[in-house]
């Protein structure tokens, strides 16, 4: 009991699938802390009773984590110990948690990093991509436009993409970043990672987003998404966009030049009209 300090907030990394990936630590805090505040206790309690783990749970997610924050901080300022868990991995990662943790750190509490699984990192490591430099991007937009324009803003990010993807909506992004950044670009669909049915899969987007349309096992599970950044020659590709949006400038409207030299040359359209205002 010695080793969890009182009046602290432990952020405890949990399993991504496999039970047996949570560590020693994570075990032997949960057990000790007066309370663990979990993303949803119905996810949470067979972790726990798989490893008799008895704390008492409490739900904290995006609908009620501002009004529980306030609460549990008074807790701990009065001693308590508490542990911040999500549904699966390290818990902020898209999931609850940020504004606890502010809160409990606005007021002086100890936040206690417990680290282990996550899914993005775990998809990296086996990625077959530059992972000194990367972007984590999170969950897209819902709605197709949105989602378009998030991939355009992205278009020329050199480094390394990481997405996070659901069954419902995983072709449907496959196929906006097919549309978006070509079928050469290189891509990972990392499905179900650590559990039973894992794959990943490494190939050019035309032919993934192919492969998972005609496979509907690779549209059930949890996946995240990887995509090779846009590479040294972008900015290349943007000096010859420019360079074909000034021609076409002479004869068209700035827009359409855009549009036309950023078809011809894969340019980001944005960029390209943008340095005509310039």
């Amino acid at each position: 009991m010695s080793s969890i300090q009182s009046g602290s907030l432990w952020v405890v990394a949990t399993p991504i699938g496999h039970r047996d990936d949570i560590s020693a630590r994570a075990l032997e805090v949960l057990a000790q802390v007066a309370l663990i505040a979990a993303e949803d206790t119905r996810h949470s309690r067979p972790l726990l009773q798989h490893f008799r783990i008895e704390t008492p749970l409490l739900a904290l997610h995006e609908h009620n984590e501002q009004d529980q924050a306030e609460k549990l901080v008074a807790r701990m300022l009065a001693g308590e110990s508490i542990a911040l868990i999500s549904d699966a991995g390290t818990p902020l990662i898209s999931d609850p948690g940020f504004r606890l943790v502010r809160a409990a750190r606005a007021a002086g509490v100890r936040c206690i990093p417990v680290p282990g699984a996550c899914a993005a990192i775990a998809a990296l490591s086996v990625a077959g991509m530059p992972s000194d430099r990367f972007v984590f991007e999170g969950f897209l937009p819902a709605k197709a436009a949105a989602r378009r324009a998030r991939l355009q803003a992205l278009q020329s990010e050199p480094r390394t993409l990481i997405f996070y993807e659901s069954s419902h909506r995983v072709l449907e992004s496959l196929a906006d970043m097919l549309a978006v950044l070509g079928p050469q670009r290189e891509a990972v669909l990392a499905r179900e990672l650590t559990k039973l049915f894992e794959t990943v899969l490494s190939q050019p987007l035309g032919e993934l987003v192919e492969r998972v349309r005609t496979d509907p096992d690779q549209q059930r599970g949890e996946f995240v998404i990887l995509l090779a950044g846009a590479g040294e020659d972008a900015d290349a590709k943007l000096a010859e966009g420019q360079r074909v949006f000034q021609l076409l400038r002479e004869a068209l409207p700035p827009a359409k030049a855009a549009k036309l030299a950023a078809a011809i040359t894969g340019a980001p359209r944005k960029a390209l009209y943008g340095s005509d205002e310039a």
